[in-house]
């Protein structure tokens, strides 16, 4: 017969092992919640690291380009060997005006523009006539070395496809001081919203009457309101240029200005507009 003072030890040791088996449980409940915590954690930093990198989370930083807003972000391509040579020597102007200037251009002419540059020379038929206001601004520009040592800046592979030049800073935000009139928006080649390959056209804010300097030329036809003047068109040697550039595709944006520049290397070493 069991003793009341074995009795009592007996409920004591079973007593000590029912807590000893409850703080296990704990540990190990609790080793497995941190586990868990761990993981999540290491889930949400891996996932915010893939958002923050593709863009996801960088409203905050999507800056405007005056004069860039028909360019969209373009799609960064696999870089191509540089089909360009090296740019002459010299840099680009810094050369402003506060207004447009008066016209002196014959409207009855033909005028052509020619921009030689580091990818090969690209030809350009104005329209004078329709566009007044604009060819006369770029022979005026042309004139003054303008255009001189600007390297084009921005190149869109995806939705639109235009080559942009014509910033003496190369950022998509300078201009020449004045503003220009939008001019022949009722053009003929614009049918359906779509600016046909070869079209030389003036880029804006996205504003009527805000065109400066920067301009865009389209190597593939384009869907884009009929809001961009169009002034010009390539000729056939100017297109081959441009596919070139075209097919050594974009750089991802520039966290900066957002620019997607061409992988090629296009500077514009020379604009020169002549009467013809």
């Amino acid at each position: 017969m069991v003793s009341q003072e074995q009795r009592r030890r007996q409920l004591a040791r079973e007593k000590f092992l029912r807590q000893q088996q409850r703080r296990t449980q704990a540990r190990r409940k609790a080793r497995m919640r941190n586990s868990v915590i761990a993981s999540v954690l290491g889930v949400i930093v891996i996932g915010s690291v893939a958002l923050y990198t593709t863009g996801v989370m960088k409203g905050d930083d999507d800056k405007k380009n005056a004069a860039a807003d028909v360019t969209p972000s373009a799609t960064p391509t696999s870089k191509a060997p540089d089909p360009c040579a090296k740019p002459a020597a010299g840099v680009a102007k810094k050369l402003s005006w506060k207004k447009e200037p008066a016209l002196a251009i014959d409207t009855s002419a033909n005028y052509t523009m020619n921009l030689s540059t580091t990818c090969g020379d690209i030809g350009v038929d104005l329209k004078t006539a329709a566009a007044p206001h604009t060819v006369n601004s770029f022979d005026f520009l042309a004139g003054k070395g303008f255009f001189d040592h600007t390297k084009c800046h921005r190149l869109t592979t995806t939705g639109i496809y235009v080559l942009q030049c014509g910033d003496p800073q190369g950022t998509g935000m300078g201009g020449p001081g004045y503003t220009l009139p939008d001019e022949n928006l009722k053009d003929k080649s614009l049918k359906g919203n779509t600016y046909p390959a070869g079209t030389v056209a003036m880029a804006n804010t996205g504003q009527k009457h805000t065109g400066g300097s920067q301009f865009f030329l389209v190597y593939k036809a384009s869907p884009l309101p009929p809001q961009y003047t169009p002034f010009g068109t390539v000729s056939d040697a100017g297109m081959k240029v441009l596919q070139k550039i075209a097919a050594a595709g974009a750089q991802a944006p520039d966290p900066t200005t957002q620019n997607t520049a061409p992988n090629a290397t296009v500077v514009i070493n020379k604009a020169t507009v002549t009467k013809s």
